[in-house]
C-alpha cells in the first residue's frame, strides 16, 4: 500500500512540477517584462485616467523589440546597430559580458540553427563511444588531400550547455546520419539524454 502511494506521489510530482515551474517562470518573466515600462506608463494612466492596464508595459516592450528588429534589417538601422555593437565591445566590464550573451541569444533564436546541416552520430571522445554532432560543412581542401579522404566539419556541443563544444573533422564514411531534426537532437543534448525523440 505504502509503495503504491509512493509511486503515485512521484508520478504526480513528475506531471505537476514541469507544469508548475513553467507557469511560475512565465509569470516571473511577465512581471519582469511588464515592470520595465509598465510602472512608468501605468503611473501616467493612473494620474490622468484613474486606472491602469495590466500587461501594457509588456505589449509596448514587444512593439519596441519588433521595431528594433525591423530597423536593424535595413541598411541605416544595421549601420547604427554595428556602431552600438562596437561601442559595447569596448567598455571595460561590458565587453566581457555582452559578446557572450549576444552569442547565446543568436544561437537560441536563430531560425532552425541554419549553420547546422544534419544531426549525426560520431565517435567521440573515444573510438568506442558515440555522441551526437551536427554537420556544419565539408572540410577544407588541404585537410581532405592530406588525410586522403573526404572529411566533414562536425560540431559536437556540450551538455547541457550547447553554446560551447568541439569542432572535429571526421571521415564521411565514419559518420552515421540520423533521421531526426536538429531540434530533436538539441533536446537530447540539453536534457542530458532524458528527452528522446518521440517522447
Amino acid at each position: 500500500m505504502f509503495n503504491r502511494i509512493k509511486r503515485y506521489f512521484f508520478t504526480g510530482l513528475l506531471v505537476m512540477l514541469p507544469l508548475f515551474l513553467s507557469c511560475y517562470i512565465l509569470f516571473i518573466l511577465f512581471r519582469f517584462a511588464d515592470g520595465i515600462l509598465g510602472k512608468f506608463i501605468n503611473s501616467i494612466f493612473k494620474e490622468n485616467f484613474g486606472f491602469y492596464i495590466p500587461g501594457l508595459g509588456l505589449i509596448i516592450l514587444i512593439l519596441v523589440i519588433i521595431i528594433a528588429g525591423f530597423l536593424s534589417s535595413y541598411f541605416l538601422g544595421r549601420k547604427v546597430y554595428n556602431i552600438v555593437d562596437r561601442l559595447f565591445c569596448r567598455f571595460p566590464l561590458v565587453r566581457y559580458i555582452y559578446p557572450s550573451l549576444k552569442q547565446i541569444f543568436e544561437f537560441l533564436f536563430s531560425a532552425g540553427h541554419p549553420g547546422f546541416k544534419k544531426a549525426v552520430l560520431v565517435h567521440f571522445p573515444t573510438p568506442q563511444s558515440w555522441t551526437i554532432g551536427f554537420i556544419t560543412s565539408h572540410c577544407f581542401k588541404e585537410a581532405n588531400e592530406k588525410s586522403a579522404q573526404e572529411l566533414l566539419n562536425i560540431f559536437v556541443p556540450l551538455s547541457p550547455n550547447p553554446i560551447s563544444g568541439f569542432i572535429i573533422f571526421a571521415a564521411e564514411k565514419d559518420v552515421i546520419m540520423l533521421d531526426i531534426t536538429i531540434e530533436e537532437a538539441m533536446r537530447i543534448i540539453v536534457s542530458g539524454g532524458l528527452l528522446n525523440p518521440g517522447r
